[in-house]
C-alpha cells in the first residue's frame, strides 16, 4: 500500500507544494510544529533514510538545504531545525522547522493550527525565495 507521501507525489492527495524536482518534493507539513514547517522527501517510496542509495541520500540533503534557505528567508526564525524521525509515515522525510528555541522541535507539544489560506500564503512566501 502506498504511503500518504507517495499519494501526494502522485497527485492523489493535495499539498502545499514548495519545490519539486524529478527526484524530490517539498511541501508544508499539515500538522506543523511552527509556521513554515516543511517536509523534504524523495519521490521514491523508501521507508528509511539510511536505506537511500548514496546519490539519492546526498541529493535529498542538497535539496533540503536549498528549501531550508528559502524557508529561513520567508519565515522569521533563528534558524531551521531539522529532524529525521521516520516513525510517523513509512516514507523517508526530513523535517525543516523554523525555530526560535529548542522547544520548537518538540514533537510532543501542542501544535499550532493555520487556515488553508494561511498555509497557502506561507507556501507562496517560501516559493518566492527559491
Amino acid at each position: 500500500m502506498a504511503s500518504i507521501f507517495t499519494r501526494i507525489v502522485r497527485g492523489e492527495i493535495p499539498c502545499y507544494k514548495i519545490a519539486e524536482t524529478d527526484d524530490f518534493l517539498a511541501f508544508l507539513d499539515v500538522r506543523p510544529l511552527t509556521r513554515g514547517h516543511t517536509l523534504a522527501i524523495p519521490k521514491s517510496e523508501i521507508n528509511y533514510l539510511f536505506d537511500l542509495k548514496d546519490e539519492l541520500y546526498v541529493g535529498l540533503h542538497l535539496f533540503a538545504r536549498e528549501v531550508a534557505r528559502a524557508v529561513e528567508k520567508a519565515v522569521p526564525c533563528e534558524r531551521i531545525g531539522t529532524a529525521v524521525i521516520g516513525l510517523e509515515v513509512p516514507h523517508c522525510h526530513i523535517h525543516l522547522v523554523p525555530i526560535r528555541a529548542i522547544d520548537d522541535l518538540n514533537f510532543s507539544r501542542e501544535r499550532p493550527t493555520f487556515t488553508p489560506e494561511e498555509m497557502e500564503q506561507t507556501a507562496a512566501a517560501i516559493r518566492a525565495q527559491l
